[in-house]
C-alpha cells in the first residue's frame, strides 16, 4: 500500500512539474496542457476587482499576487440579470480573462485574437465552454477572450459619478474594462507565444457593437490592428431607425416628433436615466449587488439605447457613427457581416410597417413602401417575411453595408459577409441571431453534419486568415472580394457552401444609405 502511494505522489508531482507557468504583470501562472499541444490558462485578472469604492470607477492594474497562482478554471461572470434576479455564480468581482495558445512558446510572436462575447451588454460571459479557443488557437493564433461589466455596474452614467471623475465623465465602465483588457494583452500576450503588434479584435453582437465603437476611441488607439464584427454595427439607432426590438423581437412604438441621427446618447443625456434610476436610494456604492439588479427589473434597463455606450467626451469624445461619416476612426482592416435572418418579429400589418417607414424614411418613405411591396406582401424563402425583412434591414443588413461604405471610403481594407446557414435542427428559423458562433469556435454539436463542419472548417479559416493578414482569403478557399463602394463584394455562407456576390439587398441598403446622409445633413 505504501508503494501505491508513493507512485501516486511521484505522479501527481510529475504532472505538476509538466503544467505549464508563465510570468505576468501580477506574478506566476500555472495553466494546463492541451491535448493537441499548446496550453491555456483561464481565469487571469486583468484588473483589481471593481467592487466597494473601485463600483462605478475605471478599472485599476491587478494586484501582485505571491506564490503562483492556479489559472485551470474559469472567473466567474460578471453580476447579471436572469430571470429577474442575480444570475446564480456571477458576481462583481469578474474582470479575469483566458489564453489559447498552440505553441505554448515566448518566441513564436503568433496574430493574436481577442475575443468580445455578446449579451447586449447586460448579459453573456466569457466564462463559458462555448467559447473554447483551442479550435482557433490550433490555425495558428493566440486566442483571448474577455469578461467585461454589465448592465447597470457596467454602464451607469449620474451626475455624481462625473464630479467625482478626473475626466468629468462617467459610464462606459464595461469598455474601460475591455481596453484594459487590450493594455493587458499589449504588455503580456508575449509570454504566451503571441505578437503584440498583431491583434485583432472580434465579437458578436454587443460585443460586435463594442468592437465597432473601440475603432473611435481615442483611449484604444493602437491597441488593436483588425476588427472582425459579427452582427453589430455603430449604427444601431432607435431613434434614426425609429423601430426597434424587444428581447423578443417585438415591434416597438415608433417614436414621436422628428426623426433625428444620434447613434448613442450624450453624456447628459444618459445621467438624467441614471438620476432617475437612483432617486429612490441613498447609496448606490453600498447597495449589494443582488439589490441593485433587482432595481433594474428587466435586464436592458440599466444600460438604454446603443447598448449603453455614452458619448461622454472622454473614452468617446464624439459619436462613433459621426466619426465613421467623416472616414476618422482607426484606419485597421475591418470585416463586417450579418446573419440572414437576424431577427424575426411577430406579425405586423402592413399599417404598422408603413408608420415606421414614414418615421424613419421621411420623404423617402414612398420609396420604401414600394420597395418592400407593402400592398402586396411577399415573404421570401431566406429573408423570411417582410417584417422580417424590415427588421433585418433597418438594424443589421444596411447598417453593415452603411458602416462599410464610410470605412472603404477611408481608403481602408473592408471585407463583408452575410451568413445564411441554420444551425442543425432549426433549419424553420434560418440563420437566426448567433448561429455563426458555434461556427466560428468550431464547437459544433452531435447533430452537425458534414455541410455544417464543412462551413464551420472555412470560417475558421476566413477568420484567422484575416487576423494573421488583414485579408480573409488564403489557399483553398473559394475568393473573398473585398468591399467598394462601388461593386459592394460580399460573401455569402450558403448551405453548399461559401460564394462571392456583389451588392447585397442593394435597392434596399441603397435606400438606407441614402436616408442616413439625409439626417446627417450630408444629402445634396
Amino acid at each position: 500500500m505504501r508503494l501505491v502511494f508513493t507512485v501516486l505522489l511521484a505522479v501527481a508531482a510529475s504532472a505538476a512539474d509538466s503544467a505549464p507557468q508563465v510570468a505576468v504583470t501580477g506574478g506566476e501562472l500555472q495553466g494546463s496542457l492541451l491535448e493537441q499541444g499548446g496550453a491555456v490558462f483561464k481565469g487571469i485578472p486583468f484588473a483589481q476587482a471593481p467592487v466597494g469604492e473601485l463600483r462605478w470607477r475605471p478599472p485599476l492594474p491587478a494586484k501582485a499576487w505571491t506564490g503562483v497562482r492556479d489559472a485551470t478554471r474559469f472567473g466567474p461572470p460578471c453580476a447579471q440579470n436572469s430571470g429577474g434576479k442575480m444570475l446564480e455564480n456571477s458576481q462583481e468581482d469578474c474582470l479575469f480573462l483566458n489564453v489559447w495558445t498552440p505553441e505554448f512558446s515566448p518566441e513564436a510572436r503568433l496574430p493574436v485574437m481577442v475575443w468580445l462575447h455578446g449579451g447586449g451588454n447586460y448579459g453573456g460571459t466569457a466564462s463559458s465552454t462555448n467559447f473554447d479557443g483551442q479550435n482557433l488557437a490550433r490555425h495558428g493564433v493566440v486566442l483571448v477572450t474577455v469578461n467585461y461589466r454589465l448592465t447597470i455596474f457596467g454602464f451607469l452614467a449620474h451626475p455624481e459619478l462625473t464630479r467625482e471623475s478626473l475626466h468629468h465623465s462617467s459610464g462606459n465602465y464595461g469598455l474601460l474594462d475591455q481596453i484594459a483588457a487590450l493594455q493587458w494583452v499589449h504588455e503580456n500576450i508575449a509570454q504566451f507565444g503571441g505578437d503584440p503588434a498583431n491583434v485583432t479584435t472580434f465579437g458578436q453582437s454587443a460585443g460586435a457593437v463594442d468592437a465597432n465603437v473601440l475603432m473611435t476611441s481615442p483611449l484604444a488607439k493602437g491597441l488593436f490592428h483588425r476588427v472582425i464584427a459579427e452582427s453589430g454595427t455603430v449604427t444601431r439607432n432607435p431613434d434614426a431607425v425609429s423601430m426597434s426590438m424587444t428581447a423578443l423581437g417585438a415591434l416597438m412604438p415608433v417614436k414621436s416628433g422628428p426623426v433625428t441621427y444620434s447613434d448613442a446618447p450624450v453624456l447628459a443625456e444618459a445621467e438624467k436615466a441614471g438620476e432617475k434610476f437612483g432617486a429612490s436610494v441613498k447609496d448606490l456604492r453600498a447597495m449589494p449587488a443582488a439589490e441593485l439588479l433587482k432595481l433594474t427589473a428587466a435586464a436592458r434597463m440599466s444600460i438604454g439605447p446603443a447598448n449603453g455606450v455614452v458619448v461622454d467626451g472622454w473614452v468617446f469624445p464624439r459619436s462613433p457613427a459621426e466619426v465613421f461619416v467623416k472616414g476618422e476612426e482607426q484606419h485597421v482592416p475591418l470585416l463586417l457581416g450579418n446573419n440572414a435572418r437576424e431577427r424575426t418579429p411577430p406579425q405586423a400589418t402592413s399599417e404598422d410597417l408603413k408608420k415606421a417607414m414614414d418615421a424613419m424614411y421621411g420623404p423617402l418613405a414612398a420609396r420604401a413602401v414600394e420597395l418592400y411591396n407593402l400592398a402586396a406582401p411577399v415573404s421570401d424563402p431566406l429573408y423570411g417575411g417582410v417584417a422580417a425583412q424590415w427588421v433585418v434591414d433597418s438594424l443589421y443588413r444596411c447598417p453593415v453595408v452603411a458602416q462599410l461604405v464610410w470605412h472603404a471610403a477611408a481608403g481602408n481594407a473592408s471585407y463583408e459577409y452575410q451568413y445564411d446557414h441554420a444551425s442543425p435542427g432549426r433549419e424553420a428559423l434560418g440563420a437566426v441571431h448567433g448561429a455563426e458562433v458555434p461556427n466560428v469556435f468550431g464547437r459544433l454539436g452531435d447533430t452537425a453534419g458534414a455541410a455544417d463542419r464543412a462551413i464551420s472548417a472555412a470560417i475558421e479559416e476566413y477568420w484567422t486568415n484575416f487576423a494573421k493578414a488583414g485579408n480573409p482569403n488564403g489557399a483553398g478557399l473559394p475568393h473573398w472580394p473585398g468591399f467598394d463602394a462601388k461593386a459592394r463584394g460580399y460573401l455569402e455562407f450558403t448551405d453548399d457552401g461559401p460564394v462571392a456576390r456583389e451588392g447585397l439587398r442593394r435597392p434596399f441598403c441603397d435606400m438606407y444609405v441614402e436616408n442616413v446622409k439625409r439626417l446627417v445633413g450630408l444629402a445634396h
